[in-house]
Parts: structure tokens; sequence; C-alpha cells
């Protein structure tokens, strides 16, 4: 069985509606959704003035999955959402991320695991956390004692928000 983390934002348009389109893409991919963190508000990241994003965290296994098929459902679940790649950083209708795959290491460049800011963003941490409080990631740590060392204005910009997104657990 593989499992992947993914991590899910959206600052334009219906972002809650982009995060729930993600959610079915990888369903009809044939992923099985395992678990779905609540949606956070978070400042953009990286520099480029937009809008702020919501952000969640997904769980995700398929028995037959390589790395790279996940990149692929990843990007077809962006795809689907109509996302550019026109600005590094910039605004987009959705944006996946494959954090971890069975905590395997790659220096693929094309798919780096984990994904490696992952340990600097507590947009990723936080919802993961909320799913897997014992969440490690590899070669850096546990995903709480990572968290815990970002600076505090980095912790909290990433504030709770009420949407709810199907299949929440």
């Amino acid at each position: 069985m593989s499992r992947a983390v993914l991590s899910l934002g959206s600052n334009i348009g219906d972002r809650a509606a982009h995060l729930r389109g993600a959610l079915a893409s990888l369903r009809a991919a044939g992923a099985r959704v395992v678990a779905v963190s609540p949606v956070y508000a978070t400042a953009p990241w990286g520099g480029v003035e937009q809008d702020e994003f919501l952000n969640a965290v997904v769980v995700v296994e398929d028995p037959a999955s390589r790395p790279r098929d996940w990149l692929a459902r990843a990007r077809a679940a962006e795809s689907r959402e109509g996302r550019t790649r026109d600005v590094r950083w910039g605004p987009r209708t959705l944006d996946v991320d494959v954090i971890d795959i069975d905590g395997h290491t790659s220096d693929d460049p094309v798919l780096t695991l984990p994904h490696p800011r992952a340990h600097e963003r507590a947009f990723v941490l936080v919802p993961w956390l909320d799913v897997d409080p014992e969440a490690r990631i590899p070669g850096r740590g546990r995903a709480a004692d990572l968290l815990a060392a970002l600076p505090t204005e980095e912790r909290d910009g990433v504030r709770r928000d009420a949407t709810e997104l199907e299949g929440r657990r």
C-alpha cells in the first residue's frame, strides 16, 4: 500500500471549491482518501503580493501507486482546477504539493522527497499534525518539533477557517 501526504492550497476564485475539486480528482484517479485536515487560512508564502490562501492536508492511499504516480495525480488535480504556472509562488487556483510518500527520501529533481521546504511551512505542518499527530519528515524529525521551532509569526499566520471539505473526518 502506498500512502502519500499531500498539501492543498488555493487563493484564486472559489478557494473551497478548488480544494474540494482536488479531493474529487484524487478519488476519480483511484486514490482512497484516508484523512482530510481542517481548512486553514494563511498568508501567502514566497514574497509575491497576493490574496490569502485556504490550505489543507490530505492523506491518501493506493495499493499500486509509485511516487511519480502521486505527482501525476497532483498535477492532474491542479490542471482540472485551471492551474497555470506563470509566477513562481504566485497566485493559483490550486496547488497540490507531494509532501511525503511512505517516509521515502529521493533527490530526484522531478520529485524530491520529502518536500524540500515542508519543514519550514506552518501551513503544511499545522494541518498535517491535525490528521497525524505523530507525523515525521524523513531526515528532519517530528513535525511537532519542526513546527515549534518556526518563528511565532509563521505559526500564528495559520488560522483555522470555518470551511468544511467533503470527506473531512
